[in-house]
C-alpha cells in the first residue's frame, strides 16, 4: 500500500474536520419580532384614504419651483453627502470581515547572503572538519559564505467550524443595510425641513402683500376718520381707535420679513448655496400651493416596512444577534491551516529548476480555555444589547403609531378649521360686496366699505394662515408614515458613490 505525504495527509485531516464538524455554527438564530396591531389607525376616519403611499407626494402642490429644490436639495445637501460616505465605510467594512473567510496569500522573494563564524563554539568544528576532508575528498563539509535567492508563497486560513467569522460578516452586511437606511431616513427629514420652510416662506410672503394692501386701506380710514373729527361729527375715540389699528398691522410687517429671512436661509443651508442664489429661485413671487387631494394612509402593518426608524431598530436587533452569536463562537477552538510553498537556490540560475522546490505545512487549533470570564462576559453584555434593543424596537414602533394617529387628528382638524374660515371669508366677501351696493345707493358712507374691506384682509390672512397650517400638518403626516422621498436622481447618485 502507498503511503501518503505529510501535505497529503494533513489535507485529509483539515477536510474530515471540516466535513465531521460542518453545520456546528452555535449561537442563537434570528427572528424578524411580532407585532401585534388593529387594521386601522384611531383617526383614520379623519382623511379620505387612499390604499398605496404615493412617491413624490409633494408634486401635488404643482409647484415647479418646489419639485426642482426638492431635487436639487437631496444632491446638495451635505448630510446627506455625508451619509452616502458612511455608507461607502460600511460597504468597505463589510468587505474587510468577508475577506477572512477565504484564505489570506502572501507572496515575497528577494536575495540573501551570509558570513559564518569560524569562531563560533557550535560552527567551529564544521570548519575545521571542512580541513581536514578537502584535501581527502576535494570537498568541504560547510563554506563560511553564502549567497542565494528565494521567491516563495505563505498561505493562511481559518477554518470557520463554529460560524464566528460568518456571523460577524452578517453583522457587517446587517450595519451596511442600517447605514443605507439611515440615509433614505435622513432624506426624508431634509425633504420634509425643505418642503416646511419653503410653504412657511411662501406663507409668510402672501400674508405680507394682504398685510400691505390692507395697511393702505386702513391708511384711507384714518384720513376719511380725521376728516370726520375735523368736521365735528366724529370722536376722538374713533380716531384713536383707526390710529390703533392701523399701528397694529404696521407691526405685523417686520415679524413677516423676519419669518421670511428665518425661511429663507433656512433654505439656503440646506441647499448649500448663497442667499443670492436662493433670492433668485423665489424670486417669482408665487402665492402659497394648496394641496386638496387624498392621503394614502394604508394599513397599520405597512408602518413597519416604510418608516426608516422602525427599520433601523429592527436591523439593530438582527445585527446584535449576529454580534451575540460570534462571541458565542469565540469560545470554541479555532482551526487554522498554514502552508509556505516556495524556492530557494545559491544561484538564480538554479532557481526555478525541480530541485529548488520546498514546503511547509501545518494545521493547528488554538482554545482560550482560561480567560478570567471575559468570554462569558461578552456573550451576557451582548445578551443584555439584544435585550435592550428589542425594547428599543417596541418604544420606536409604539411612538411611530402615536406620531401618525396624532397626526391624522391634527389633519382631521386643520382640514375642518380651513373649512370654517373659508366659509368665513365668503361670507365676507358677500359683505363687502353688499356694503359697496349700499354705498352705491347712497345709504351707507364710504367708511362702511372700508370697514367691510379690512374686515375681508383680515379673513384673508386667516386663510392663508388655515393653509399655511394644513400644508405644514399634510408635510408631517406624510413624514410620520413614511415611503420613499428619493428622487430618482438622488439614488442614482448614491448607486454610482457605491
Amino acid at each position: 500500500m502507498k503511503q501518503l505525504s505529510k501535505p497529503t495527509s494533513i489535507k485529509l485531516i483539515s477536510l474530515l474536520i471540516a466535513g465531521v464538524l460542518s453545520g456546528c455554527s452555535v449561537g442563537p438564530d434570528y427572528k424578524a419580532p411580532e407585532v401585534s396591531m388593529s387594521d386601522s389607525y384611531l383617526y383614520q376616519q379623519e382623511v379620505t384614504v387612499t390604499e398605496e403611499l404615493q412617491n413624490h407626494w409633494w408634486t401635488q402642490f404643482e409647484d415647479e419651483t418646489l419639485n426642482q429644490l426638492v431635487k436639487d436639495v437631496q444632491q446638495q445637501n451635505i448630510p446627506l453627502q455625508l451619509a452616502s460616505e458612511r455608507i461607502k465605510m460600511a460597504n468597505s467594512y463589510k468587505s474587510v470581515v468577508e475577506s477572512f473567510k477565504v484564505p489570506t496569500v502572501s507572496v515575497g522573494g528577494g536575495y540573501y547572503n551570509y558570513q559564518l563564524s569560524e569562531n563560533d563554539s557550535l560552527l567551529g568544528p564544521a570548519f575545521a572538519a571542512s580541513d581536514a576532508l578537502q584535501p581527502a575528498t576535494g570537498m568541504t563539509l560547510l563554506e563560511p559564505q553564502h549567497d542565494g535567492g528565494f521567491l516563495g508563497a505563505t498561505i493562511a486560513w481559518e477554518a470557520d467550524l463554529f460560524g464566528r467569522i460568518d456571523r460577524q460578516s452578517n453583522a457587517a452586511k446587517i450595519r451596511l443595510e442600517q447605514a443605507e437606511i439611515y440615509r433614505e431616513g435622513l432624506t426624508t427629514l431634509i425633504t420634509a425641513d425643505l418642503i416646511h420652510n419653503y410653504l412657511q416662506y411662501r406663507g409668510a410672503y402672501e400674508r405680507m402683500e394682504i398685510a400691505q394692501a390692507n395697511i393702505e386701506d386702513q391708511k384711507h380710514t384714518l384720513e376719511l376718520v380725521k376728516k370726520v373729527v375735523r368736521s365735528g361729527y366724529g370722536s376722538e375715540l374713533d380716531l384713536a381707535q383707526a390710529q390703533a389699528m392701523l399701528a397694529a398691522t404696521e407691526s405685523i410687517i417686520p415679524q413677516l420679513e423676519i419669518a421670511q429671512q428665518v425661511h429663507k436661509q433656512r433654505i439656503a443651508v440646506l441647499l448649500g448655496e448663497p442667499l443670492t442664489k436662493i433670492d433668485i429661485r423665489l424670486a417669482n413671487g408665487q402665492a402659497l400651493p394648496s394641496l386638496d387631494a387624498m392621503v394614502p394612509v394604508g394599513l397599520p402593518s405597512d408602518l413597519l416596512e416604510r418608516r426608516p426608524d422602525i427599520r433601523i431598530a429592527e436591523r439593530e436587533m438582527a445585527a446584535i444577534n449576529e454580534e451575540l452569536a460570534a462571541s458565542v463562537a469565540n469560545r470554541y477552538p479555532k482551526f487554522f491551516l498554514t502552508g509556505t510553498p516556495g524556492v530557494s537556490a545559491g544561484s538564480f540560475d538554479d532557481l526555478f529548476s525541480s530541485g529548488s522546490f520546498g514546503w511547509a505545512a501545518a494545521a493547528g487549533i488554538s482554545w482560550n480555555v482560561f480567560d478570567g470570564g471575559r468570554g462569558e462576559a461578552l456573550v451576557e453584555m451582548n445578551e443584555a444589547r439584544f435585550k435592550a434593543s428589542a425594547l428599543g424596537y417596541q418604544h420606536v414602533v409604539d411612538s411611530a403609531f402615536v406620531e401618525v394617529d396624532s397626526m391624522l387628528f391634527t389633519y382631521g382638524r386643520s382640514k375642518q378649521n380651513q373649512q370654517k374660515i373659508d366659509k368665513a371669508t365668503a361670507a365676507v366677501d358677500k359683505a363687502v360686496t353688499k356694503a359697496k351696493s349700499l354705498y352705491k345707493a347712497g345709504l351707507v358712507d364710504h367708511l362702511a366699505v372700508l370697514d367691510a374691506q379690512r374686515q375681508q384682509k383680515v379673513m384673508q390672512d386667516q386663510q392663508v394662515a388655515a393653509k399655511l397650517q394644513t400644508a405644514q400638518v399634510t408635510v408631517g403626516l406624510y413624514k410620520a408614515l413614511g415611503g420613499d422621498w428619493s428622487t430618482a436622481d438622488s439614488n442614482q447618485a448614491v448607486d454610482a458613490n457605491l
